[in-house]
């Protein structure tokens, strides 16, 4: 793939198209030593007892690693000799940094004869490149070493050579592996437990999260070169190109449903939110265009993905941002601190490719975009908890509209009649008594008649504070219809029920309503049905407190009745 520096920034939300490093690692301490190479000009397959034998020794020339990776035919490479290690006691290893698909014979020479290196193990890197480890034996004849490459496949890894100890080489390839394995462990676990809650919840941004960050988890696997050595994955090794750039386009795609739905665009632009569908399609578009490398487009394709990346990556921070600022959602905000912490990692690693090697650039590859990757994860799964969160608090106040009239604030006549079914049968499963109040203000047609509607709402209004403040947290006050209200006390009895109903009368006649032709003064007729007096539940006690009310006003109004207990 394409070098380019773009490439290694523009992958949407920490996808890599390029710049696959190119030589050793450099550790901490004691470095690799990179050795000086030389490609035999002759052109045909030569035996390696010939060029072993040093008799062709005088046709190498310069080496381009850059073209081993155009390779048609075999190619001899002649090493110059590592110098004796340091410590004695540490066996010298030749690191080949290659392509998957990219075969290394290594030879040496003993008594004017070739000896082929052992491989001694293989150890991934990113961008689809490993380096073949070969074992210096002992006894060789002091020289060069001789290497015979053939690419089979379609690498696009430059070849690089250089000499190391076994010890310090096999520990850092088991860093970098605890590294790949934990991020790979983490982001899948996360996506898959999302996966999972979308089968209890129905908001789709779970399945969109799960899928993104399971196909980074994926590309982050491949494109570090361990998931080509892991049990099931390693079936997609004769697809090395494939296994870490269809995932990230697909990712990409995943990513730009995920934002407009995560950012609740809908509401804030539909615009902006089709503009984003359009880039998941032409992500997707683009996984499916790697099958253009078969044809030789590697290259144009790789551009056109440095542009698609580089574009959705710009106007995805612009779109957070607004969203974030001008729309004040939280979400939002979530994602542009993700998105930042990941665009850092990227630009960095850019600029670091751009001016010096690529091998330098692999402690920030694993230790700077790995971490990065989880820890955008575990950003965005804030972000995605204060979005669910955002959602049920907006459910519950829709759910609180629905349930209470808009006018006094306590339950609508279709809530107050559920909640009295529901407190009857926890009285009936206690054996307590229920009773409830029905209240109705006095003249209050001539109040509306007199004064205007809009005085008879600020008189509904003014009463519920004067009803709520006799009744205790069990009990429920809802508007019936009209100037009627409800009162359901649970656990009272008719004994009980009576004094209260007597003080919410009288606190209904001490409130006055200011601010009109004149004050305006107001009076109620209660009607009290209670359970244990009369042995009904439901709806039947608020039938018996209704006749009781109608008692109550054609004895003079401004009083309180009972319902009278049932015949035996």
């Amino acid at each position: 793939m394409s070098r380019a520096p773009l490439a290694a920034c523009l992958a949407l939300l920490c996808g890599t198209l390029s710049a696959a490093p190119t030589g050793p690692a450099t550790p901490s301490g004691e470095e690799p030593v990179r050795l000086l190479v030389q490609q035999l000009t002759a052109t045909g397959d030569v035996s390696p007892e010939v060029v072993v034998s040093g008799r062709l020794d005088a046709q190498f020339g310069p080496f381009n690693s850059a073209a081993v990776r155009h390779l048609t035919r075999p190619v001899w490479l002649r090493v110059s000799p590592p110098a004796a290690p340091a410590d004695p006691a540490a066996l010298p290893v030749i690191l080949v940094r290659s392509g998957l698909d990219q075969r290394v014979e290594l030879f040496g020479r003993r008594a004017a004869a070739a000896v082929p290196l052992g491989l001694t193990t293989v150890l991934p890197k990113f961008g689809g490149a490993e380096d073949k480890v070969f074992a210096l034996p002992s006894g060789l004849d002091p020289g060069p070493l001789y290497a015979r490459v053939q690419r089979s496949g379609r690498s696009v890894t430059n070849l690089d050579f250089s000499a190391w100890s076994l010890s310090r080489a096999l520990a850092q390839a088991a860093s970098h592996a605890r590294i790949i394995a934990f991020a790979f462990g983490a982001l899948m676990a996360m996506a898959l437990s999302t996966l999972l809650v979308r089968f209890i919840l129905t908001d789709q941004i779970y399945a969109l999260y799960g899928t993104l960050f399971s196909l980074q988890a994926i590309y982050l696997a491949y494109f570090s070169g361990q998931g080509f050595h892991w049990p099931v994955l390693s079936l997609l090794r004769p697809f090395a190109n494939y296994a870490y750039n269809v995932p990230v386009a697909v990712s990409a795609a995943a990513a730009a449903l995920f934002v407009r739905e995560f950012a609740n665009l809908k509401s804030y632009s539909r615009r902006v939110y089709r503009v984003f569908g359009w880039l998941a399609l032409a992500f997707v578009g683009l996984a499916v265009a790697n099958v253009l490398r078969i044809f030789g487009l590697g290259r144009p394709l790789a551009e056109l993905g440095n542009v698609m990346f580089l574009a959705s990556a710009v106007f995805t921070l612009v779109v957070a941002f607004l969203a974030w600022r001008r729309g004040g959602n939280r979400a939002a905000g979530w994602f542009l601190i993700a998105w930042s912490l990941l665009c850092t990692f990227q630009i960095v690693i850019a600029v670091k490719l751009l001016y010096s090697r690529a091998d330098s650039a692999e402690g920030l590859l694993y230790y700077g975009l790995a971490p990065s990757m989880v820890a955008a994860a575990v950003l965005v799964a804030l972000g995605v908890s204060d979005h669910v969160r955002a959602q049920s608090a907006k459910l519950s106040e829709a759910e609180r509209r629905a349930q209470t009239d808009p006018l006094t604030g306590v339950l609508n006549r279709r809530s107050l009649i559920e909640q009295l079914d529901s407190a009857c049968v926890r009285a009936l499963a206690r054996d307590l008594p229920v009773s409830v109040l029905f209240l109705d203000l006095d003249h209050f047609k001539q109040i509306n008649d007199t004064f205007g509607h809009a005085a008879g709402d600020a008189c509904l209004a003014a009463i519920i504070p004067a009803i709520q403040a006799e009744l205790r947290q069990s009990d429920t006050v809802g508007r019936y219809g009209g100037e009627e209200f409800v009162v359901i006390l649970y656990g009272a009895d008719a004994a009980a029920a009576h004094p209260i109903a007597e003080r919410i009368c009288r606190r209904i006649a001490a409130v006055r309503i200011e601010g009109y032709a004149a004050p305006i003064r107001l009076t109620c007729s209660i009607g009290v049905a209670s359970s244990d007096q009369l042995g009904v539940w439901g709806q039947h006690l608020i039938a018996h407190a209704d006749t009781a009310v109608y008692a109550a006003k054609r004895s003079g109004r401004n009083q309180v009745q009972l319902a009278p207990a049932l015949a035996a």
